[in-house]
């Protein structure tokens, strides 16, 4: 098969197991793969997913690869070496931060910088907030500050140069010289990666981008040569935060636009298929081994923010799907703490030694101890991807005996349901943190769960927040895989204007969008993909004047004028805030622009089941709920039709999740082979 005719591959690296989803365009067919992942060697499961896909690599089209590389690496503060040269003044950017602590009550608490302060160096610039230049850059300084780095260890380096996003001449001049000394392509200029206002976020983006390019440039040219070696002459693509993919050689260059990556692709996903199964808006949530990723889709988009935090002062501003992460995975382990109190996560197994039930040396009880044995996992069945041929429900119930069950004089049984509560209303919060705190009622969302462990607890949340309707996709252990099959190509770009609306000059605001879209429209041709259409987006950061807060505007080219903006921004304002500010001026803080390659459209009806006929039941099981002992039946989940009905107690087993009807629920295959969940009629 050639490549113009070949497979489209979606790939999610997780943690535990490497999710791949395959799109055989020519043949109208799809077909899943889940392989363990091999921690620290993140390319060699890519590969093996490869393989048991494809006969060989000339036979793939397109890879999109969803990756946790770079958020893993900054998690676990496995980065490069990496400089700062900045102005002279602000060499602590990085420690001041926004005057925030790890604990907003507490009185201690350490924060270390991502470059530690001796390699952050200062040079002689100055550059006015207006942009008038006061002080041009000292070059023979830099260089001698990027030597002093490179003799440090330095593998990557960080021009930051104050108020450059007014005047960025003073430090594309640094970076020049900087470049024609440093030994490989890690060079990061703070305006290239973001040119806008505010110092400390600019820097923090900027740093953790050079540290991460390294980390990720190098995963993604051996991954990139390992598939040449195996024959492949396709496009590798890598999704981006924002839910947009983009090529392999921009995920080199602004590496810090992969956090989040892989749940951004799930959340994509989640938005397709909600709209597809007549669901704009759903909540979703990802359960993976270590966390639980909560998203929200309104009227069948997802909500993008301009900036989040990867841990504690790790601060990303770029645009990214909003994602609420807690530790509270399958992994995630129980105990009882000093106060008697239970807790749930956030400290997880992971898949290395993984829960107790594993038999890897764990003795410590997780969530998905509970589950196998409350009888919601068969502990007999293999574990996804020939990860384990079988859980020992023994050592589940010994590890829960021992810290759970004993310390609060409950029986076993007892315990790993309250295990299971604490984890649910854990869960339930963070819905609740999309969804109630944004001005949305859950009750009239949908609930999606997906990741490995989701739809074990699709009703518990149901219940816990009141949905609805719940909806589980028809591969929920590899939506995010799907994602990334189904995700555009997008290139954003932001500028900062900072000026009040009364003295806009609305020739230059179209000048400055044409300039972005131009820049946009070079990466999407850099990439060589062909593209369906292409569309834009229009944003401006906008406040009354005295506010420090932005409302994110939308327009359209036709309201670039005054009284278009002064409309849509008070439009937006009562929006998100119930009411204007009718007499107080207005100010236009940023611009934002995105550009979106618009790839060809993934039908999901080659999910929709294709047998006709109700199966037999594989038998009943014994499951835990609710204090008591019930016999649920037995389904393989795929082998359901179109219409099929399955009322709960039911576990509805397939090879990358298991689904737990409760009772009170009963489930239903939508025509696009989506379990639609509803409370049965009282």
């Amino acid at each position: 098969m050639s490549a113009a005719q070949g497979l489209v591959v979606g790939v999610d690296v997780g943690g535990t197991f490497t999710d791949i989803f395959v799109l055989d365009e020519a043949a109208g067919t799809a077909s899943v793969v889940k392989v363990p992942s091999t921690r620290g060697e993140e390319a060699r499961g890519f590969m093996n997913g490869i393989a048991r896909v494809a006969d060989g690599a000339d036979a793939i089209a397109t890879i999109v690869h969803g990756t946790t590389v770079g958020t893993n690496a900054l998690l676990e503060r496995k980065v490069a070496r990496t400089g700062i040269i900045t102005t002279e003044g602000f060499r602590d950017v990085l420690e001041m931060r926004r005057r925030d602590r790890p604990q907003t009550w507490g009185l201690r608490g350490n924060y270390e910088p991502v470059v530690p302060r001796d390699l952050r160096l200062e040079v002689r610039e100055r550059v006015l907030a207006d942009g008038t230049l006061h002080t041009p850059v000292d070059l023979d300084q830099v260089e001698a500050a990027a030597r002093a780095l490179l003799e440090q260890g330095c593998d990557a380096v960080c021009l930051f140069f104050v108020n450059a996003y007014a005047n960025p001449a003073n430090e594309a001049q640094a970076a020049a010289r900087v470049r024609a000394v440093w030994p490989n392509g890690n060079v990061t200029a703070a305006t290239e990666v973001l040119p806008e206002i505010r110092e400390f976020e600019r820097c923090s983006t900027a740093a953790l981008n050079a540290a991460l390019q390294p980390v990720v440039g190098s995963y993604l040219r051996r991954l990139e040569s390992d598939l040449k070696a195996n024959g492949f002459g396709g496009e590798l693509l890598v999704v981006q935060s924002n839910g947009g993919v983009m090529s392999r050689q921009t995920a080199c260059d602004v590496p810090v636009r992969t956090a989040l990556s892989g749940p951004a692709a799930g959340v994509i996903a989640c938005a397709a298929i909600a709209r597809a199964a007549g669901f704009p808006d759903v909540v979703s949530g990802d359960m993976g081994g270590t966390s639980f990723d909560v998203s929200l889709v309104a009227g069948g988009e997802a909500a993008l923010s301009a900036q989040t935090s990867i841990d504690f002062g790790m601060v990303v501003r770029a645009p990214m799907i909003q994602i609420e992460t807690i530790g509270a995975g399958g992994g995630s382990i129980a105990s009882v703490d000093a106060g008697g109190l239970l807790q749930v996560g956030p400290e997880s197994a992971g898949s290395v030694p993984g829960p107790a039930c594993y038999g890897r040396g764990n003795t410590r009880p997780t969530v998905t101890d509970a589950n196998v044995l409350l009888g919601r996992i068969a502990a007999e069945r293999p574990l996804g991807g020939g990860l384990l041929a079988k859980m020992d429900v023994e050592l589940a119930r010994a590890a829960i005996e021992e810290h759970v069950a004993r310390p609060l004089g409950l029986d076993a049984h007892a315990a790993a349901e309250a295990i299971l509560t604490v984890a649910n209303a854990k869960m339930a919060g963070a819905i609740r943190l999309v969804s109630i705190e944004r001005g949305h009622d859950p009750r009239k969302f949908a609930y999606m769960p997906f990741g490995g462990g989701g739809a074990l607890h699709v009703c518990a949340m149901m219940n816990e927040v009141d949905a609805a309707r719940g909806i589980v996709p028809r591969y929920p252990g590899v939506t995010s895989a799907l994602g990334c099959v189904m995700a555009d190509m997008r290139h954003d770009g932001v500028q900062t204007l900072n000026v009040a609306l009364d003295a806009l000059d609305a020739g230059d605001l179209l000048a400055r969008i044409d300039g972005l879209a131009q820049a946009c429209q070079e990466r999407l041709d850099s990439a060589g993909v062909a593209f369906e259409g292409i569309r834009e987006s229009i944003e401006l950061d906008m406040l009354y004047v005295g506010q420090s807060h932005t409302v994110r505007v939308e327009v359209g080219r036709g309201e670039l004028d005054r009284a278009g903006i002064a409309a849509a921004f008070e439009r937006a304002y009562r929006a998100a805030f119930g009411r204007s500010l009718a007499g107080i001026p207005i100010r236009i803080l940023n611009l934002r622009y995105a550009r979106i390659g618009q790839r060809p459209k993934f039908d999901l009806a080659l999910l929709a089941p294709t047998c006709r006929d109700m199966p037999q039941a594989l038998g009943t099981q014994r499951v835990f709920h609710g204090g008591r002992w019930h016999d649920a039946v037995r389904y393989a989940r795929l082998d359901l039709p179109v219409g099929a009905e399955v009322a709960g107690p039911a576990v509805l087993e397939q090879p990358d999740t298991t689904i737990w009807i409760e009772p009170g629920f009963t489930g239903r295959v939508d025509s696009l082979g989506n379990l639609l969940i509803a409370r049965q009629a009282s």
